[in-house]
């Protein structure tokens, strides 16, 4: 099982028009979609990008808001973890001694609770 992280879930977006990461779209291309998961934390980014983008420019944020709520929300409706217990204690312990940034953080306890590899394009933060 794998755990998306935010940019992954963003890139995945691309796949459809050609423009994805080339190793992102050929990962997903070799993974059964049943097996993607993500984090409430992952729906809390997407809807604050989609947020400021519809306030910045509303042309631009109509779509990002179509893709949203009919496609990521509804795909990944049932495949979504939220940020209980377990995963704040796990959450805690990764900042020590270390601070990382919380909301990566969250991902990762996520993952770690739940046995699962997070997948995602920005190493240095996990």
């Amino acid at each position: 099982m794998y755990l998306l992280d935010t940019n992954v879930v963003s890139e995945l977006r691309k796949v459809r028009i050609g423009k994805a990461n080339a190793r992102v779209a050929g990962w997903s291309d070799s993974v059964d979609a049943a097996s993607l998961f993500i984090s409430a934390v992952t729906l809390l980014e997407l809807e604050i990008g989609v947020l400021l983008m519809e306030r910045k420019d509303p042309a631009q944020g109509r779509p990002m808001r179509t893709w949203l709520d009919e496609h990521v929300r509804p795909t990944f409706h049932l495949r979504m973890f939220p940020i209980d217990e377990a995963v704040a204690l796990q959450c805690a312990r990764l900042h020590i001694p270390n601070p990382r940034p919380e909301r990566d953080a969250m991902i990762a306890a996520t993952a770690l609770v739940h046995s699962m590899t997070v997948v995602t394009r920005n190493l240095k933060d996990f």
